[in-house]
């Protein structure tokens, strides 16, 4: 490896191994790295935030990818080695991790590189021993372009970040982990995609890490109405201090969704709909409530072979923006997210699963 400092000889790794009854099957684990190549960083991890595909790419079954292999896809550290040809980052800088692109299609030369031509490939797709644990056995990694699930992870230049300058200190750098996947796409979403305005009414269905971070962006577009849809009471509450008119509880079994939101916006429905969950009776309903001439967007996967949200916004641009909404108290992430150490890794992945905690952020 390239660089003034040593390589770890052993780092710790949540690896994930072939599922047990379709359910994820994680173990904390030594590990060690392969070589690093010329477009690639060793990153030392501070956080990496856990979102849904981890959890879903956790659960395939070995003929959607051989197992082990090291997932993660949402990371922040700093940089502690770079390959010959990095020219976006040194030794030392504080960085944030997101999806690679290939920097080559028409896409990624129009700056667009969350619609990289090669997108499924490069990000779905780990690469083969990058890993190795003790007995030859040689997870896959790469995941993303980082497999951020490692104390130590090989990154590709594409997926790297550097905010040395936004950063403040390394507890904001934990914080922010999130922004290469879950926040940027749900306010991505809302900012970019959609082009949320004043004269708008929207319904973001799921209230999890995308949609609570989709009402703070509908609040901050200034949307004339903002409805927020799930059945977590403490979930909807946060939703209202978010900036959400109103709330409605799938779990009421008086609620007639569709009749409720056309009854709400005097029969016009919605102008804009947003679903993360991925299921399909919401998604039926939100497609009957939304108006004439307005727009529905699928954020959700609702079955484990359907095709997954990609990132919405380009990633190199909107992370400063998201960080300088937190700074203005417009975007309150902190309020959404939870530490453990990676000690306690499981009870993040279950605790996510089971719907108590919206974003688990892991610790190294």
């Amino acid at each position: 490896m390239e660089g003034p400092n040593p390589t770890p000889v052993s780092v710790r790794a949540i690896v994930a191994h072939e599922p047990a009854i379709g359910k994820p099957n994680w173990k904390l684990e030594h590990v060690r790295l392969r070589e690093l190549k010329s477009n690639e960083l060793l990153i030392r991890m501070v956080a990496t935030g856990v979102c849904h595909t981890d959890l879903i790419f956790a659960s395939m079954p070995s003929e959607a990818g051989p197992y082990p292999k090291v997932l993660g896809h949402e990371g922040a550290g700093y940089v502690h080695r770079v390959g010959s040809k990095v020219q976006n980052a040194v030794v030392g800088d504080s960085v944030l991790l997101s999806f690679q692109s290939c920097s080559a299609c028409k896409n990624c030369k129009e700056n667009h590189p969350s619609y990289c031509q090669q997108f499924s490939a490069l990000n779905y797709s780990s690469e083969q021993e990058v890993f190795q644990m003790a007995g030859g056995s040689k997870p896959s990694g790469c995941f993303f372009g980082q497999s951020s699930f490692s104390g130590y992870a090989i990154v590709k230049e594409s997926s790297t970040l550097k905010v040395t300058e936004l950063v403040n200190d390394e507890e904001e750098l934990k914080l922010f982990a999130p922004m290469g996947c879950g926040f940027q796409t749900g306010i991505g979403t809302v900012e970019n995609l959609t082009i949320a305005g004043s004269q708008d009414t929207i319904v973001i269905i799921g209230l999890g890490s995308v949609g609570l971070t989709a009402i703070m962006a509908a609040k901050m577009k200034g949307c004339a109405m903002i409805i927020g849809v799930d059945r977590v009471p403490s979930r909807l509450e946060m939703a209202t201090s978010f900036g959400a008119t109103h709330v409605f509880n799938t779990s009421d079994k008086k609620l007639d969704l569709t009749r409720d939101v056309k009854a709400l916006t005097g029969g016009n429905g919605s102008t804009i709909t947003i679903d993360t969950t991925g299921n399909l009776g919401l998604i039926a309903s939100g497609m009957d409530f939304t108006a004439s001439r307005g727009q529905m967007v699928l954020l959700g996967a609702p079955a484990m072979d359907a095709s997954l949200a990609v990132h919405l916004a380009s990633f190199m641009q909107y992370i400063p923006k998201m960080i300088q909404w937190y700074r203005e108290g417009k975007l309150p992430i902190d309020k959404i997210v939870k530490f453990y150490p990676v000690e306690d890794f499981q009870s993040a992945m279950s605790e996510m699963e089971a719907g108590i905690t919206i974003k688990p952020i892991i610790t190294w």
